[in-house]
């Protein structure tokens, strides 16, 4: 398993239009990738349980990747994460 943390950069948080693209992108890889903040679990590639999430500005996540291609995910991931949130 890899992962990362990630304080979140964007004015509104985790919100619908990056999340919804963020689902689309995880579903290109094997591995299951999480994400963890704010007292909750979700799969990346569920909009509506990253939504529910309620991750504002400033909070600290943690992402992670497990399976057969978790290495290419976790930076693939982490890139998105620094681009969009």
């Amino acid at each position: 398993m890899k992962s990362f943390q990630y304080i979140i950069q964007d004015e509104v948080g985790i919100h619908a239009r990056p999340a919804g693209i963020l689902a689309k992108e995880v579903k290109k890889f094997q591995s299951q990738i999480m994400i963890e903040g704010n007292g909750g679990k979700a799969d990346a590639s569920k909009l509506m349980k990253v939504m529910s999430l309620g991750i504002k500005k400033g909070m600290e996540v943690t992402v992670s990747a497990e399976g057969a291609d978790e290495d290419e995910a976790i930076v693939e991931v982490e890139k998105f994460f620094n681009e969009n949130f």
